[in-house]
């Protein structure tokens, strides 16, 4: 097992619960968010030029759209940010106590959304696909906390987790459809629940643990092979970005710490963690 303990600050900031690190690789940009906070961030390596954008209601994820602008998971469903900055909704869903939570770009280009309860109710969140003509389809709707997904580098495995399960499970994906689902990987007692995941170009599975202070990557075969340890506990999730690919950008969040590190709710990074794979944008 290879250790990585060297990590920078891409961006110092106090991010409530910093989530959803995504390569915007037409923009050149990294795109999180803070999902209490409601707001949208970005960030351009190159240059270090950042923005934030105050929201009007918590947001679980956002992506690039293969036409220009995001797609955003909202509390009350999906929507649209025209590259004209114009809002409107694709897929409007409210549900009391409900609020988006992670989602990822199919190869397909689909959006596969995630949902949650905010007092995270066993069977409160669901797992859903939208396409960019706004038709929703549930795929999974027995979910606590729905969090990481991420496909192969073939596209024939996706990877899932429900956070409380402790567990990273997988299943076989054809068409936008799964079948056979079967755990991938356990989170022992004592290191964190799992968070966010992204897939790297060796198909090796990287998972954010959420009060483990880490990130471990493990193999095809489940084997873990690398852990990157960080000094705050509340690890979001994690992203290759930058031209090559080869930086992994990692998440973190301050909520119900009584005593932050300073790094929490930071923007973190590690230059030359490995080789990610290039993300569909959203087909829409």
């Amino acid at each position: 097992m290879t250790p990585f303990t060297k990590y920078d600050v891409a961006v110092r900031a106090e991010a409530t619960l910093g989530e959803g690190p995504t390569w915007d690789a037409a923009r050149g940009r990294l795109l999180w968010i803070d999902i209490l906070g409601a707001r949208l961030h970005t960030y351009d390596p190159g240059s270090g030029h950042r923005t934030v954008r105050v929201l009007d209601q918590h947001i679980g994820a956002v992506k690039p759209r293969a036409g220009g602008g995001l797609v955003l998971n909202l509390r009350d469903g999906v929507a649209l940010l025209d590259p004209d900055d114009s809002f409107r909704w694709l897929h409007h869903e409210p549900v009391p106590g409900r609020r988006a939570n992670d989602a990822a770009v199919a190869p397909d280009g689909s959006l596969w959304a995630g949902t949650m309860r905010y007092d995270e109710a066993p069977g409160g969140g669901t797992l859903s696909r939208i396409t960019g003509d706004g038709t929703h389809r549930t795929v999974l709707d027995d979910v606590a906390v729905s969090n990481g997904t991420g496909w192969s580098p073939d596209g024939r495995l996706m990877y899932y987790i429900d956070s409380p399960t402790r567990r990273v499970d997988v299943f076989d994906h054809e068409s936008g459809r799964l079948s056979d689902r079967r755990p991938f990987v356990g989170i022992e007692d004592g290191a964190g629940f799992p968070d966010g995941l992204t897939i790297d170009a060796d198909g090796c599975v990287w998972v954010a643990l959420w009060d483990g202070g880490a990130v471990r990557r493990y193999t095809p075969d489940g084997s873990l092979d690398h852990v990157i340890t960080l000094p705050t506990p509340r690890v979001t999730a994690c992203a290759f970005g930058g031209p090559d690919l080869t930086d992994l950008y990692i998440t973190t969040a301050r909520v119900g710490l009584d005593a932050p590190h300073p790094v929490a709710g930071s923007l973190l990074v590690v230059p030359g963690a490995g080789k990610g794979v290039a993300q569909q944008p959203f087909a829409g």
